[in-house]
């Protein structure tokens, strides 16, 4: 999107003609409010933070080049956030071509900034130049404050339009900016910023870039946060195993930079039975992986097997470590930093650079080969992990294929429970997961079977943070599952995983979402304590072993009513107690009854289908990864087997549940 924007005003009568004037030209930040979702995802939670990280990016991008040693942030009373560093401070002299104060510039017009000059920044997070000239755009109010060269310079914005020019004035205490905006309420409904969720963001930031100073302060209620980690990436990595067993003690570190591209990596593993492996391109979670995971997955394999050989641990010769064996309790967190980075798609997901492949796996290679030689116990207790791995894997592939021979002899290869729909289209079709046999009784009765197909799970399914893939391969319910939705769990492309051809073409095609059967995978479970932990179970697997179909935004959760509010023949349905009791005032005090829904069964097929179900009333949440290590940690919490920190999470968060039915 370049400064001017270009929207047709369409008119379906004929009797208009289409001419050079139904053609609107949106200069200047008019196209960052006529749509904001093209710049910060959407107008809910998730872009209101957005602004917040976007502002903080900048002051990152003056420590990634050594300026910044400190960043402060505050959430304030009134419902502002101000950022604040000890950088360089946002030049404000005057731009040659605009003839304006660059900090005027910097903060008003799309694709300015210092981050197209590698004289200027190196290495930066927002390439695009649009970050905080878009939160300009979508403040009702923003104040920026640079001090640098002995004095402070000071403006003020309403809705990206500067309303005073920059003023100089005296009192500068060192140097840096400080940035101060309120969202727009005619832009964002929910204006509520939610400090744990940037607290979230700025521990991950410190932890990228070691020794940096990042405060956190909320001033509605007094909480403060400070996050400095001289560990950096093995902190980080301890941080994200707080709660599992190393089965090394201290994460391997490797640091290097070779061809102008330094690689920075902290890995260990643990006695659990997942991989997690968190990704970083210019602080940005690539969470789509790209070269540098390639790589790093390619070397991690070859390396492994390699000092397998030569401790004689595959006597035959016939076996070797595939890249899931190698990856199998891995706790692995990469950063890499690229001058001219190139991103597949706008949401800077996927790292493209052909050359950062080779780069990563050399360093790995190399780096992880001395460790360990001269580590052999360590590297020694990795193997075995490895080959425990490998023999798993042998007994899942038996799994698969005696789940295959069961399924191919009933009905079309799927599981006799799945309700089908008879629209082909994945586009447009959806696959409701149902607790329970009664509630998938209702919603079989009660959906549109042309796009809608209904499988219900009897109790709740394995806890897969606890198993092995052959283990989880062998449970009924997984396999329906798993059947039902149409793509295979586990294994990702062997291209990065130092497989055979043969092998990483089989595991490719396994996992691949052209066999998804449905647009939508919807979880519909009861709104009480057990249909949350069946809820909280299936994403569990889901994030584990299908994660792609949450990359791809193809996870819903569904959001049945917990009232039924009626006095006569007028009824309204409830999602939370505020809303029950304005529907009791709406209706008067007199003859108004009010029904709690414990289960989705209590409900007859047509009050499922109005409620929860009917895509032109329903609300349904999409469930999205966008702090990867956050889930990681998160699930492994809820999920694991360490007693005290789901205990302290329980303490912590208790005071923001809503509706609890025990």
């Amino acid at each position: 999107m370049h400064e001017s924007d270009f929207e047709v005003n369409n008119n379906s009568s004929t009797s208009v003609a289409y001419g050079a004037d139904q053609i609107q030209v949106l200069k200047g930040l008019e196209a960052v409010r006529r749509r904001p979702a093209m710049y910060i995802g959407d107008v809910g939670p998730r872009g209101l933070h957005h602004l917040v990280y976007e502002v903080v990016d900048n002051s990152i991008d003056e420590a990634m080049g050594g300026w910044c040693t400190e960043i402060q942030l505050s959430t304030n009373e009134d419902g502002s956030v101000s950022v604040q560093d000890n950088g360089r401070g946002i030049p404000v002299e005057e731009h040659p071509q605009e003839k304006r104060s660059a900090l005027e510039v910097v903060m008003t017009v799309l694709h300015a900034g210092g981050k197209f000059s590698k004289e200027t920044y190196k290495v930066s997070g927002g390439l695009h130049g649009v970050g905080v000239s878009v939160v300009n755009a979508l403040s009702i109010w923003l104040e920026v404050e640079v001090q640098r060269d002995g004095w402070r310079y000071v403006q003020r914005y309403e809705r990206g339009v500067a309303t005073s020019g920059v003023e100089q004035k005296k009192g500068a205490m060192g140097t840096g900016t400080r940035t101060t905006f309120m969202p727009d309420p005619l832009i964002f409904k929910y204006r509520d910023f939610n400090f744990d969720t940037i607290c979230q963001r700025l521990r991950e930031l410190a932890y990228l870039n070691r020794g940096l100073k990042i405060i956190a302060e909320d001033k509605r209620d007094g909480r403060r946060e400070v996050f400095q980690f001289e560990g950096g990436l093995v902190a980080f990595v301890q941080y994200l195993d707080e709660t599992r067993t190393s089965v090394q003690g201290k994460p391997i570190y490797i640091e290097q930079e070779r061809e102008g591209v330094p690689v920075e990596v902290a890995l260990q593993y643990n006695d659990g039975y997942t991989e997690n492996i968190i990704s970083y391109v210019n602080n940005i979670n690539t969470v789509e992986g790209g070269t540098h995971l390639v790589g790093f997955k390619s070397a991690l394999t070859r390396t492994l097997n390699s000092y397998a050989v030569k401790l004689s641990i595959f006597k035959n010769g016939k076996m070797s470590l595939s890249g899931e064996d190698v990856r199998e309790g891995l706790t692995a967190v990469i950063s890499v930093r690229v001058a001219e980075p190139q991103f597949e798609g706008q949401t800077k997901t996927k790292l493209g650079n052909s050359e950062v492949k080779g780069i990563v796996e050399s360093v790995i290679n190399e780096k992880l080969s001395e460790f360990l030689e001269e580590h052999p116990q360590i590297a020694r207790r990795i193997i075995e992990k490895s080959v425990n791995a490998a023999r798993a894997r042998e007994a899942a592939r038996k799994a698969r294929e005696i789940a295959r021979r069961k399924t191919a002899l009933e009905s079309g290869n799927l599981p006799g429970k799945l309700a089908d729909c008879t629209d082909t289209n994945r586009d447009t079709s959806e696959l409701f997961i149902v607790e329970g046999d009664s509630a998938g009784g209702s919603a079989k009765q009660g959906r549109d079977r042309r796009f809608q197909a209904i499988l219900p799970l009897r109790g709740k399914i394995l806890n897969v943070e606890k198993a092995r893939l052959d283990k989880i391969l062998s449970n009924e319910e997984i396999r329906t599952m798993v059947s039902a939705i149409g793509v295979s769990i586990g294994m990702g492309s062997d291209e990065e995983n130092g497989a055979p051809k043969e092998e990483a073409e089989n595991s490719k095609d396994e996992s691949n979402l052209s066999r998804l059967r449905y647009g939508k995978i919807i979880l519909m479970t009861d709104a009480d304590v057990d249909g949350a932990h069946i809820r909280t179970l299936l994403l569990t697997f889901l994030f584990r072993y299908m994660d792609k179909l949450i990359k791809e935004n193809r996870v819903y959760i569904a959001q049945p009513p917990l009232f039924r509010v009626f006095k006569g023949k007028k009824e309204v349905y409830c999602y939370d107690e505020d809303e029950r009791d304005e529907a009791m005032k709406s209706l008067g005090a007199q003859g108004v009854h009010v029904q709690r829904y414990k289960g989705l069964g209590e409900m007859n097929p047509e009050q499922l289908w109005a409620t929860t179900m009917d895509p032109e009333k329903r609300t349904v949440l999409q469930v999205t990864l966008e702090d990867a290590a956050a889930a990681d940690r998160m699930f492994n919490i809820l999920m694991g087997d360490a007693v005290e920190p789901r205990r302290e999470f329980i303490e912590r968060n208790a005071k923001y549940v809503r509706n609890l039915d025990v």
